[in-house]
């Protein structure tokens, strides 16, 4: 699950606290099994300047259902709504993860439906002595992103500035996100970091969404499997 928000200006504060705070309300969670709390970057992209209002808050959980009673019950997911201007929710089964997160992996279910939106998450621990190789391509991927035919929300999040990075994005379906993936200034991003050796620890998963709820970036999500 990722829950996105926006604070309003009178909400700031508290939403800053949520970065270093979070953590102790969300061990009461139950069936949590995973989570991370995440910053972003400036009007939710992926450069360097930092968001002073968009964060965003991963959940690993060990069934759909605890998933579902998170969303409908929670006090942590009610206090982010309460908080926030804008606040979107998906609900999210991993069809397939490669790699790790702090020595995680996510379980997965079967192929995706075709046709079907998909979700695609990236994420790295970038090597200290990498960090200009790595960002002196960002640019260029960003924009591609922001592009690329049947992206429908794209969102640069991160657990630490500049060291270790986090995109979320969704699509129209697998075609979509697949010539993305595989043209282009992504393409060549990714193959930049992997000859340079740029990540420390890497995990890169697709999901099925099961539903994409709530408002982001002015734009309204009301997808229900």
């Amino acid at each position: 699950m990722l829950v996105l928000t926006e604070y309003a200006p009178a909400q700031r504060l508290w939403g800053w606290g949520r970065l270093v705070l979070q953590r102790w309300p969300l061990r009461k969670v139950s069936g949590l099994l995973f989570s991370k709390v995440l910053g972003s970057g400036y009007e939710g992209g992926f450069g360097l300047r930092p968001s002073g209002s968009r964060q965003g808050l991963f959940l690993g959980f060990d069934s759909e259902q605890a998933a579902h009673v998170f969303v409908q019950t929670s006090p942590v997911l009610q206090a982010y709504r309460r908080h926030s201007r804008e606040c979107c929710v998906a609900v999210l089964q991993a069809t397939s993860c490669k790699g790790s997160w702090s020595g995680a992996a996510l379980g997965v279910s079967g192929p995706a439906s075709a046709g079907r939106p998909v979700a695609s998450l990236t994420r790295a621990s970038i090597k200290p002595s990498k960090l200009w190789a790595f960002w002196r391509l960002q640019p260029a991927a960003e924009r591609s992103l922001h592009a690329a035919p049947g992206c429908e929300l794209a969102v640069g999040l991160g657990e630490m500035p500049l060291l270790r990075q986090c995109t979320f994005s969704l699509w129209r379906d697998a075609a979509a996100l697949d010539a993305y993936a595989r043209s282009g200034a992504h393409l060549q991003a990714i193959k930049a970091a992997y000859a340079g050796h740029h990540f420390g620890e890497s995990m890169f998963v697709r999901f099925a969404p099961l539903s994409v709820q709530g408002r982001w970036k002015g734009q309204a999500f009301a997808y229900v499997v």
